[in-house]
């Protein structure tokens, strides 16, 4: 986990890892996290996505996008 201390004061954080923690308050026993340690890293960082909620969607749109397009550009 990367902690706020080694974190550049005002840098911009995009966490992309997804990582299963355990969690009994939750339905399926676990919760997910970034590879940031947020709680940390905001006091310090300008600006951080958070984990779930972060830049997940866009890239999995941007990982379609390529692979449709590489699909049309070999027809």
């Amino acid at each position: 986990m990367i902690k706020g201390s080694w974190i550049k004061p005002g840098a911009a954080v995009i966490d992309v890892g997804t990582n299963p923690v355990p969690d009994t308050t939750k339905k399926a026993g676990f919760r997910l996290v970034g590879d940031v340690e947020y709680d940390e890293a905001v006091k310090v960082a300008g600006a951080i996505t958070p984990v779930p909620g972060g830049v997940g969607p866009m890239t999995i749109t941007m990982l379609l996008k390529a692979a449709f397009d590489e699909g049309i550009v070999k027809d």
